[in-house]
């Protein structure tokens, strides 16, 4: 059996567009004498398509593409996801194609309602077990969250004799996720003694990154194939039946154990029947580790979004901190220097270091640079302020004057000249509303909106590490993080050290503890205390915030969702 994965990288809503890249890869596996292709879920709509899935032309539209797809599909099976309109509800689902025809529609039976899914929102979950035989083979197919589950969809085909077994998916990446994934789905094929085949897909959708990462595994959970992280991959592998059928031979839970009542759709696949050939050695892609794959998909979410919106050119306002530093540096590896403009605006309290700094990243970079400063402008904030101040004395209100003042600068050169506005803003930052409001939060992407103040050095010295030279300055890296809005100011002044106030926050966001399970842990109780009350009452800040890529399992915006307005 020569089995393609097709990891494609949709765009939600071009329907016309996703089905021409698919026909194309169909045509070459159709030319290669590939016996089945497979695309990933919703890859004629692109994922996830929200409301979207209202909209009745957007149905007729996917129904009308899977009908051509299905049509151009003769000589290899055709596996792709799609949704459609049933009676009153619509499926999240599988089509198998081949002769000019669609063979059967497998519904989604699992629906994800967390964290950033809703899929309850909008699907009705399928129901039964749907087998295609085909010659020696039998085939299962089933569509991301059904092989999540021990006894899911995928079983129950076993069971019925499925000795290859295919899930389509749309499963996006945050840290950690990748090697876990792999080993539920090394754990599944092992369970089923059966061929696993997991094609996913890949590229960034808003907030969301998908990293590909499609593979193969075997009868007994080994990795057979794998394809690349974070970029469109073909993969190609060849298997033969033997493996599957010898292990339940000798597995007694094969043998032993009788079936479950269910109703079973059997479907015939009418083409030549696959002989047994010869089982061939697949490339078998790394996953990468953990920095490194942060740093790719921070890229890859950027480009996507650039590139899926029609933008042209991006602008970040360059501080001579690390934070725009590294901001400026996955632009330039995201889109290439000559889309990014830096903009360095200092003021009376901006320090020459600061200057030195901006302009040494920018020169390393290869971008663009100019200095506006604010010092004039500030002046005549104050002047037109002071009647209405009077005597009060200068406090926060003063800081935050001068990041809106760069904030509303970046915006005007972005509707005069057409380039998106990056925010240079960390998770640490966002999680403590240690940000301005209408000022650094100003812009229209956020790159860093889910990496914290730790990962972020990081992420440079790694950006150092691959380039073999101090890419990103090394003072950089190594002065106290300042705002610059006072003088001598350092975050540290009105926050716990940051790798701390990480540790804190990791706790307190992504697993739910309570200030009183972070103490026992052995934190300080007071920079505890401190964080939960910023963190509780800079919800409002974060609802104005422009979207980022999620790269935590916990990511705020769709994923983290906390009233504004409560006590608890």
């Amino acid at each position: 059996m020569r089995i393609r994965l097709v990891q494609v990288n949709s765009v939600v809503g071009d329907v016309s567009g996703n089905l021409e890249r698919i026909m194309a890869h169909v045509s070459e596996a159709e030319r290669d004498q590939v016996n089945i292709v497979v695309f990933p879920e919703m890859a004629l709509a692109g994922y996830p398509p929200e409301d979207l899935l209202f909209r009745p032309s957007f149905l007729r539209d996917l129904a009308a593409a899977q009908e051509t797809l299905a049509q151009r599909a003769r000589t290899t099976l055709v596996i792709a996801g799609y949704a459609y309109a049933e009676g009153q509800g619509i499926r999240n689902a599988a089509a198998v194609m081949a002769q000019g025809r669609t063979l059967a529609r497998v519904a989604k039976q699992h629906l994800p309602n967390y964290g950033v899914f809703d899929e309850a929102r909008y699907f009705t979950p399928g129901s039964g077990t749907t087998i295609f035989r085909w010659g020696q083979w039998t085939l299962g197919v089933s569509i991301c969250e059904d092989v999540w589950y021990p006894d899911g969809p995928y079983l129950r085909q076993a069971r019925q004799g499925a000795n290859l077994l295919i899930n389509i998916s749309a499963s996006p990446f945050s840290r950690g996720k990748s090697a876990v994934r792999q080993q539920m789905l090394s754990t599944r094929a092992d369970d089923a003694a059966a061929y696993l085949v997991w094609t996913n897909l890949v590229g960034a959708q808003d907030e969301l990154v998908f990293d590909g990462t499609s593979a193969v595994f075997g009868p007994d959970g080994q990795v057979l194939a794998r394809a690349k992280a974070f970029q469109e991959d073909v993969l190609t592998v060849e298997l033969t039946r033997t493996p599957s059928q010898h292990r339940r031979w000798i597995d007694p839970r094969w043998r032993l154990v009788p079936l479950e009542e269910d109703t079973v759709d059997v479907v015939d696949v009418p083409l030549e029947s696959v002989g047994e050939g010869a089982a061939a050695r697949a490339r078998v892609e790394p996953l990468p580790d953990t920095i490194p794959s942060l740093y790719e998909a921070l890229c890859l979410g950027l480009k996507d979004y650039v590139q899926k919106n029609r933008f042209g050119d991006v602008v970040i306002g360059l501080s001579g901190g690390i934070d725009s530093a590294l901001t400026a540096t996955i632009a330039v590896d995201a889109l290439g220097a000559d889309r990014v403009h830096g903009v360095f605006m200092p003021s009376a309290i901006t320090s020459d270091a600061s200057y030195q700094d901006a302009k040494a990243l920018s020169d390393n970079l290869g971008i663009d640079w100019r200095v506006i400063p604010i010092s004039a402008i500030m002046t005549a904030f104050l002047q037109e302020l002071s009647p209405s101040f009077g005597q009060r004395p200068v406090d926060l209100t003063e800081e935050n004057l001068q990041a809106r003042i760069r904030g509303t600068l970046l915006m005007g050169l972005s509707n005069k000249l057409g380039w998106l506005v990056l925010t240079t803003g960390n998770k640490s930052e966002m999680a403590t509303g240690y940000s301005t409001l209408y000022g650094d939060m100003a812009g229209g992407f956020a790159v860093l909106k889910d990496v914290l103040k730790t990962e972020v050095f990081r992420l440079a010295r790694y950006v150092n590490e691959v380039a073999g030279y101090p890419r990103i300055p090394q003072n950089v890296l190594t002065k106290p993080p300042s705002a610059e809005l006072r003088p001598d100011q350092k975050d540290e002044d009105s926050l716990p050290p940051y790798a701390m106030l990480d540790q804190i926050l990791q706790g307190y966001i992504e697993d739910d503890l309570t200030p009183e399970e972070l103490i026992r842990q052995g934190l300080d109780a007071e920079a505890v205390n401190l964080t939960v009350r910023l963190v509780n009452r800079n919800e409002y800040k974060r609802r104005q915030a422009p979207v980022g890529i999620k790269v935590t399992p916990r990511a705020f915006g769709r994923d983290r969702r906390m009233p504004i307005t409560g006590r608890f």
